[in-house]
Parts: C-alpha cells; structure tokens; sequence
C-alpha cells in the first residue's frame, strides 16, 4: 500500500516521536487525517496521510 508522507522525523531524537506527534496533531486541526509510524529501514517516525483522506479530492 502506498501513502504520501507530509513530513519525516529521526527517531534517534531524545524525544523519540514527540516532534513527529506535534507535528500530526497540527495537521489533524487543519482537517487532515493523518498518523504517525515508524519507518524501521530509515529510523525515522512519518507523518502519513491516511488512505481514506488521499482519496479524497474537492469537487470544484
């Protein structure tokens, strides 16, 4: 399954996923649905969009 990243934080950080956490919750209160993972072959915690959002598009 493909996802569209926002934004990719070190997890070698001291604050482990807390800047990638602050930065999701952002996002969620512009209206997007997105989540946190951990990428293990980069070491590094994603921001990604959540399927249901990518999908979907304004009708203009």
């Amino acid at each position: 399954m493909r996802r569209t990243v926002l934004e990719k934080f070190p997890a070698g950080d001291p604050r482990g996923s807390w800047h990638a956490e602050e930065y999701a919750r952002h996002r969620r209160d512009e209206g997007l649905a997105v989540e946190v993972v951990m990428d293990l072959e980069s070491d590094a915690f994603l921001v990604v969009v959540l399927p249901q959002q990518q999908q979907t598009e304004p009708a203009w």
